[in-house]
């Protein structure tokens, strides 16, 4: 018979005040101390019996006593896996009697529209609820609440959540929420009240959230939400600022809603004030003796409306400038002196470049697969060097244009308990850099089209890129095998080698009885001379055969006429590229130059053919980029022979002049086959549009393009009136599988047998 002491059961809820009262009361427990004999527990059906002993302190043979029993109790209490537990003494053994609490066997959702429930699933993890945890109340009706406040901020102010906990065998619970959503509150109405200069139309334009749009069903930009009524007014506060208006302020917001919780009114009272002009623009404090170089970054002019943007950029430039000579914590702060009565502002620009500072060490974060050395090789700040801001932002856009990384930051940090050391953290996100693409496609003109490649720009994290290709449709049949080590040698001298099988038959061509089949391959090098420019030189060999006899275009019967059915060549190559974008991938700034000469000065087809191209990309908003592209090819015959066919330009289609059928420009045979031509000319124009919804995401955009262009025989003359031009609008996506564009587009300048194509798409093309 247990007898000689009992410790009462404790909840949670009342433990630290029983504790507290045993303790006061002293003698309350009534267990004088002994010597313990053993331990037993009962109750448990799951817990291990291991987890209780680990956390009682005390062990067989130890002295026992009140102390001791208390601390027992707060800590299997703590562990949160028991409901109740009560201590008893029977004659020196110490019987541990818990009540476990019910684990969750499942957790499911009923009328769950509006939230992905997997991602619910998660977050509620964070509280304390998931599948396997022990199951608490309070935690439950927190995990309720939280849901509740998630669906405010979809706009859905009726959602009502109530859960359910059904009790299943061996203490365990399913804990079930169910949802009734109802319907989204619509912002009904926006008003602002006190604007002068401008109209509420205008001003209402400027905002994501509007009270009837045309694509509210798609961005939802009629619901509610706090941070995005916070963006609005801040877009709102930089229009007036920009404007002159210095004085400018929001006085008030008002958000109401309708008592069936349906309609939304927003209210917004601002304050104009008057427009301001700059009068004079002046700088003050230390610029290092070189007042007059900073001078020229000044972009506030004298004379024209205050413009924060201006002043904004001014001092963004100027804390640039002075990174550039090691000051990396520079502080300038623009004091405006207002004179009211003639709406006028004189601007001081102070400066402070506080200590100079050398960079202690570079850290590399959130490579997992990328070596380190591929991403520190493209860093021209160094570790033990003066902090220099214009090589550490050369240096951050060069790890971005590897391609490699979707995400690529530099933040610099002081390091702790140095005055003239700062450490520089390059944090990246990687993106998938290969695929393995294997396909099969049917068409008209292919039939049945078998293709795989294997692709991979970062292989096993080296930097290297190893490609290989195989196409099998009946136009164009592939096998290419490629590497490129970017990094040949430690001073940057890439290496690239092709090898590769090919066999062509033309486009349009009629009976398909011929074909040019070209085995080779070749080697190119890559010099770096500056940050910017790299030089190619490049050599190859190439056997080309015109095989068959039956509809074999009459500039291939020519061609052959004069070399026979098997020609070979070895083209040099050698070129010139400049960089400056600030992306490979989805550049918003920027150019990029490309000259490339190629030379078939040994064999039998005696030629040259150069190729340029010229690239700008030019942000017009934060959001709204303008990218402009033009390509001019030319080839010619050596040595009085005739340009060789299977050299030919070709456009028409993606990467040239869009709605046209791909390949289809220029000169068509006789027998209506599409040759190309020794000449090609294309102007490409877009215009980059953020995907509603999606913020400012580069890697899904919309644009509207414009192309010219066309392809020129040797006989025919290059004149404007012979230009084809396009105009539509298109979708890029960075997809996993590379670079992908699909387009629409109208001819706007055509002419009668020309082929058109208004819907087209491909991958791997970036213009």
């Amino acid at each position: 018979m247990r007898s000689s002491s009992r410790l009462s059961s404790f909840r949670p809820s009342v433990l630290s005040l029983a504790l507290a009262a045993a303790l006061q009361a002293g003698t309350a427990w009534a267990v004088d101390p002994f010597q313990l004999k053993d331990i037993r527990v009962e109750g448990l059906q799951r817990t291990d019996a291991g987890t209780v002993f680990a956390s009682l302190p005390f062990r067989i043979g130890d002295t026992y006593n009140d102390e001791k029993g208390a601390a027992a109790l707060r800590a299997l209490f703590a562990t949160g896996l028991f409901k109740d537990v009560r201590l008893e003494v029977d004659d020196g053994v110490v019987i541990v009697i818990v009540e476990e609490r019910a684990v969750i066997a499942n957790i499911d959702f009923r009328g769950l529209k509006e939230f992905d429930k997997d991602t619910l699933v998660k977050s509620l993890k964070d509280f304390g609820i998931g599948e396997g945890l022990p199951f608490d109340k309070a935690l439950a009706d927190r995990a309720e609440q939280e849901l509740k406040r998630q669906y405010l901020t979809r706009s859905l102010y009726g959602a009502e959540v109530v859960t359910t906990v059904t009790p299943q065998e061996r203490n365990r619970v399913n804990v079930t929420f169910t949802i009734t959503e109802g319907t989204a509150a619509r912002i009904s109405e926006i008003r602002i009240v006190g604007n002068q200069a401008f109209s509420e139309s205008t001003l209402k334009g400027l905002f994501d959230l509007n009270d009837g749009g045309w694509l509210n069903w798609y961005t939802k930009a009629d619901r509610y939400s706090r941070t995005k009524l916070n963006a609005d007014l801040e877009t709102l506060r930089a229009y007036y600022l920009n404007r002159g208006y210095l004085e400018f302020n929001v006085e008030s917001t008002q958000v109401a809603i309708s008592p069936d919780k349906q309609d939304i009114t927003i209210t917004i009272n601002v304050k104009e004030g008057q427009p301001y002009t700059v009068t004079a623009v002046k700088l003050e404090g230390d610029y290092l003796g070189k007042e007059e170089d900073f001078k020229t970054l000044v972009t506030i002019k004298p004379g024209q409306p205050y413009r924060a943007e201006a002043v904004a950029d001014t001092t963004k430039a100027f804390v640039e400038r002075f990174g550039t000579f090691g000051y990396a914590f520079a502080k300038i702060d623009a004091r405006p002196e207002i004179d009211r009565a003639n709406g006028q502002v004189q601007l001081t620009l102070f400066a402070e470049p506080q200590r100079r500072v050398y960079v202690r060490r570079i850290n590399v974060a959130g490579n997992s697969r990328t070596r380190d050395e591929v991403i520190r090789r493209e860093f021209r700040q160094f570790e033990s060097s003066w902090y220099d801001g214009r090589k550490i932002k050369l240096s951050r856009d060069r790890v971005d244009r590897l391609g490699y990384f979707s995400e690529v930051n530099v933040e610099t940090n002081e390091v702790p308990g140095s005055m003239d050391q700062v450490d520089l953290t390059l944090s990246i996100k990687e993106k998938p850099t290969g695929n393995l693409l294997i396909g099969a496609g049917f068409s008209s003109a292919d039939k049945l089209s078998l293709t795989a490649s294997i692709k991979q720009d970062n292989v096993f994290g080296s930097g290297n890129y190893l490609g290989i290709e195989l196409n099998t449709s009946r136009s164009q049949r592939t096998l290419v095998l490629s590497t490129v080590d970017p990094y040949f040698t430690i001073d940057g001298i890439s290496r690239a080698i092709d090898v590769y099988y090919r066999t062509v038959k033309p486009l349009n061509s009629q009976g398909e009885q011929y074909e040019l089949v070209t085995p080779g391959a070749s080697i190119r090098f890559g010099v770096p001379f500056s940050e910017l420019d790299t030089v190619f030189f490049g050599a190859g060999y190439e056997r080309t055969e015109i095989r068959g006899d039956v509809a074999l275009p009459q500039n291939y019967f020519n061609y052959r006429e004069i070399f026979g059915k098997v020609s070979s060549t070895v083209p040099l190559t050698i070129g010139w590229t400049r960089d400056g974008r600030d992306s490979a991938l989805v550049p918003t700034a920027g150019r990029y130059q490309r000259l490339n000469l190629e030379a078939g000065l040994l064999g039998d087809a005696r030629y040259w053919r150069a190729n340029a191209q010229f690239q700008q990309y030019i942000p017009i908003t934060r959001r709204f980029t303008l990218g402009v592209n033009a390509e001019f090819g030319w080839g010619k015959g050596l040595n009085g022979k005739p340009y060789p066919i299977f050299k030919n330009f070709y456009g028409g289609g993606l990467g040239t002049v869009r709605a046209f059928d791909q390949g289809s420009l220029g000169p068509v045979d006789v027998i209506g086959a599409y040759i190309g031509g020794n000449r090609r000319l294309n102007i490409n124009s877009e215009l980059y549009l953020p995907i509603p919804g999606t913020g400012n995401d580069r890697t899904l955009r919309w644009f509207g393009y414009l192309d010219v262009g066309n392809v020129w025989g040797e006989n025919d003359k290059l004149t404007a009136q012979s230009l084809r031009a396009s105009a539509g609008l298109g979708l890029s996506w960075i997809s996993p599988v590379g670079p992908l564009k699909l387009s629409y587009g109208t001819p706007i300048r055509k002419q009668p047998g020309d082929r058109i194509q208004r819907l087209q798409f491909q991958i791997g093309t970036a213009f």
